[in-house]
């Protein structure tokens, strides 16, 4: 029987082509991961220092307190850039950062839901301050099971620093007058709304 060394030639080509643009795929893939991860990795440390910053502003977090979240902080972010000099971060190292960062995030929340018992900063608005705190608790729920997307997470937390910095606009004089308050109120109400939106909608999408 004749062997065709065209067709052998053409189908090892073809399969040699297949083979490579696989292995390209999965690299790609990867590295799209990759990214994905470290981007969400860089956007939970951004939000923590800023809500650590928050606490600051408002006196709801000390000078001693903060210094020592934010050693927390640098020691993370210092290890996330020894990890990544490698060009790749296993999933060990991933889930041992994720951790320290749930951690670090909670003991933040913490101490500023504690301290808002006991401290009483200038033009501090406890009704305000409620609502964003659970905003954020909301925020970080559906980012945990899956119901907020990182960009959308990113919206919202956007959104909310809007607030936050409005809110510390009205303070700066002492005093936060009533039509202030109730645009904070329809600013907040229309926040709470859109995260429940998603995080109904997604709820919706799994079933």
């Amino acid at each position: 029987m004749k062997i065709n060394r065209s067709a052998m030639k053409y189908r090892h080509t073809l399969f040699v082509s297949l083979t490579v643009a696989t292995l390209l795929s999965g690299a790609s893939t990867l590295a799209v991961a990759e990214r994905v991860s470290s981007y969400s990795i860089e956007q939970q440390q951004r939000d923590i220092h800023m809500r650590i910053q928050q606490g600051i502003d408002t006196g709801l977090i000390t000078q001693d307190e903060a210094e020592k979240l934010s050693r927390r902080e640098r020691d993370i972010r210092f290890r996330e850039a020894r990890i990544k000099n490698d060009n790749y971060t296993s999933p060990q190292e991933r889930d041992s950062l994720q951790r320290d960062l749930n951690a670090l995030r909670a003991d933040v929340e913490r101490k500023l839901s504690n301290n808002r018992l006991t401290a009483q900063p200038q033009g501090y608005l406890p009704d305000i301050a409620g609502r964003e705190e659970q905003i954020g608790k909301r925020i970080d729920y559906g980012i945990s099971v899956g119901l907020i997307t990182r960009t959308e997470a990113q919206r919202l937390r956007q959104r909310e620093n809007d607030i936050y910095r409005r809110e510390t606009g009205f303070r700066a004089d002492g005093r936060v007058t009533p039509s202030e308050r109730e645009q904070l109120q329809r600013d907040l109400d229309k926040l709470t709304r859109d995260v429940d939106r998603l995080l109904n909608n997604g709820r919706v999408q799994r079933r």
